[in-house]
């Protein structure tokens, strides 16, 4: 495991209070899935520290995990920022590395392609190092589409029409599988329409 020595100062709920979510501080390494002890990485608040209420906050790691505790509890592991006067000593674990999920579309399904692509990424970044920890191929229908998101509605049925927001225009609709849409938002696709310009010329 790969962790480097920080010198560090815990901070209260006041202190945290005064932060903006571009302050990086560092939380607990736990995770659902893995415990480790004593360990912390870097973080940012996912609002600013002022907005919380209550004593608990949630920042986000550096690896996408969301952590919430209470910074005053002692029986938590708090949070911590760099400081060179600091009286304690943290570990913080290092990233190994970046993991790609990407998208990539092979004309006409040549799988060649695919070889050739992962033995260029293996030659610029070492033998074994580049590791295809999944890999689906999936048929892409020859007609494109306009990605929207459509507000959900809410309370009594035949209000206000719901309001829709355009995501990706003109683009295969497997593309949707690697969109975030925004909570409270769905998804709707629909076949590709252009857009026709009907302002008068002179």
């Amino acid at each position: 495991m790969n962790t480097e020595k920080i010198a560090a100062r815990r901070l209260s709920w006041e202190e945290v209070a005064k932060l903006g979510m571009k302050d990086r501080v560092f939380v607990s390494a736990d995770t659902a899935e893995l415990k480790l002890p004593g360990c912390y990485v870097p973080a940012f608040l996912t609002k600013s520290g002022e907005d919380f209420e209550g004593g608990s906050i949630t920042a986000k790691t550096i690896f996408q995990e969301e952590v919430s505790c209470l910074p005053d509890d002692e029986n938590e592991a708090g949070i911590f920022v760099a400081d060179e006067s600091g009286s304690v000593t943290i570990e913080v674990l290092q990233s190994a590395g970046v993991v790609l999920d990407l998208a990539l579309f092979v004309p006409s399904g040549d799988k060649g392609a695919l070889s050739a692509l992962y033995a260029a990424a293996r030659q610029a970044f070492g033998a074994d190092v580049v590791q295809i920890w999944r890999q689906g191929l999936k048929e892409v229908p020859d007609v494109k589409v306009d990605i929207f998101e459509e507000q959900v509605p809410r309370g009594r049925k035949g209000g206000d029409s719901p309001k829709r927001d355009r995501r990706a225009i003109d683009t295969y609709p497997t593309r949707a599988d690697f969109i975030e849409f925004t909570a409270g938002w769905k998804p709707v696709v629909e076949i590709h329409r252009p857009v026709v310009d009907d302002t008068p010329t002179i």
